[in-house]
């Protein structure tokens, strides 16, 4: 159970949640565990088996406080709110802004410097673990993407941004390959493949964004903004570009981190991958479930958001960007913060 800016996430399964005079009251195995003043709310997110009570949903829906369901994992299920919502602005709000080209290159802009500080953070992280000179490849590629950062501020317009992105991502995964330090031959990166990815390394990045993917766009559709109107990538039919966008940060940070440390620590092998007679590489069942399972622990693990000074659990990061996205696209907040790891 966390409340992060007025916003109540519930993550402990068989939790009850239910109207007690004017607050909402949480109770685990029949134990009072937490009371929040309905005031204070303005929204509840309930991951997995969360029971909540009629009397607190209709005391939700009359005081515009929205209640979220996603599944255990993360997934978005269903929103529930009462008959005057804000989601229709907010929604018009999001479009108008990916309509202004100004408004859509100021909010990418702020995506991208989360992802580009995030890499540099994972290379230099990178480089301390191998006790890798400062003036060494790893050193280097971050200093150059501290040069990134720097175009990136200076960049105007979309298409600069992309720019400066294209050649970012160059920088970082022309050395990708020096993170991996065990099972080189079985895992050797020359360089991101995609649709399909072609060797053991990029199937796995590419797993684990997809799961990113998927819960970046259940953060967004939990606070009402369509996953499908984004500002960085460009829109197209059955694409969530904000969803993409909203991910891009976290990247570096929780998919390439937990793929380079699968590997050096052998939790994942080379015979997990099956290549097809076109070169297309995919993970076989047991590794899937593997990933999985890696990939929900390190959600569990904890950390202090650098904006909002809480300390989270990490699968609560994308939902705390969605919410801040919608508070800038709302108007309550200037502009977006990305969130950089430490």
């Amino acid at each position: 159970m966390t409340n992060v800016h007025n916003v109540l996430y519930i993550t402990t399964q068989g939790a009850w949640l239910r109207k007690d005079h004017e607050t909402v009251l949480v109770r685990v195995e029949r134990q009072n565990r937490l009371a929040i003043p309905l005031h204070h709310l303005e929204g509840i997110v309930c991951f997995g088996r969360v029971n909540v009570t009629p009397n607190l949903l209709g005391a939700c829906a009359t005081r515009g406080i929205s209640l979220s369901f996603l599944t255990e994992t993360g997934r978005f299920l269903g929103r529930v709110e009462g008959p005057v919502s804000g989601n229709v602005l907010l929604r018009r709000s999001q479009y108008r802004r990916a309509d202004d080209a100004e408004a859509s290159a100021r909010l990418a802009k702020s995506f991208l410097l989360g992802k580009l500080g995030n890499a540099r953070v994972l290379l230099l992280r990178s480089a301390r673990e191998q006790a890798e000179p400062s003036d060494g490849p790893l050193g280097r590629a971050a200093a150059r993407i501290s040069e990134h950062l720097r175009e990136l501020g200076l960049a105007e317009g979309l298409d600069s941004i992309r720019g400066v992105e294209g050649r970012a991502a160059a920088t970082y995964f022309g050395v990708f390959d020096r993170l991996i330090r065990r099972q080189k031959e079985d895992f050797s990166f020359s360089g991101r493949t995609r649709r399909p990815p072609r060797d053991p390394m990029n199937a796995l990045l590419s797993f684990l964004y997809a799961l990113l993917r998927r819960d970046a766009e259940s953060a967004l559709g939990a606070v009402g903004l369509d996953p499908q109107v984004g500002y960085l990538h460009v829109d197209r039919p059955g694409r969530p570009s904000l969803g993409l966008d909203l991910m891009e940060e976290l990247r570096p940070a929780l998919a390439d981190r937990l793929a380079v440390g699968l590997v050096n620590l052998a939790q994942v092998k080379a015979r997990g991958f099956d290549a097809s007679a076109t070169g297309a590489v995919s993970m076989n069942e047991a590794t899937r479930k593997e990933v999985l399972v890696a990939y929900q622990k390190r959600k569990q693990e904890s950390l202090r958001h650098p904006f909002t000074d809480s300390t989270i659990p990490l699968s609560l990061v994308v939902h705390v960007q969605a919410r801040l996205l919608a508070r800038v696209i709302r108007g309550d907040l200037a502009d977006y913060p990305p969130f950089v790891s430490r």
